[in-house]
C-alpha cells in the first residue's frame, strides 16, 4: 500500500505505478512484476504463451490488455 504517495495507473488499471513498488516502475497490476518484461519477451522473440506459462501470476488477458494499451498509445500519438 502507498504511504502518502502518488499511485497511477494505464491500461484499464491492469498497470500501477507506485513509487514504494519497484520504485514506481510500472508493474502489472497485483504483482512486482514489470510490464517491460512483457515487451522483452516479445522483442526477443518469445511468445505470448511462454510469457504466461513463465510468470503464471500475470494471466494471457492482463498481457493482451497491456499490448492493445501500447498499440492504442502509439495509434493516438500518430493521428493527433
Amino acid at each position: 500500500m502507498a504511504t502518502g504517495t502518488s499511485l497511477h495507473t494505464a491500461a484499464d488499471g491492469m498497470v500501477i505505478s507506485n513509487p514504494d513498488i519497484l520504485g514506481g516502475t510500472p508493474v502489472f497490476r497485483g504483482t512486482r512484476m514489470p510490464v517491460k518484461a512483457l515487451f522483452d519477451y516479445l522483442a526477443d522473440g518469445l511468445s505470448l504463451d511462454y510469457f504466461v506459462e513463465t510468470f503464471p501470476s500475470i494471466d494471457r488477458e492482463q498481457a493482451l490488455v497491456v499490448m492493445r494499451y501500447g498499440w492504442q498509445r502509439i495509434q493516438s500519438e500518430l493521428s493527433g
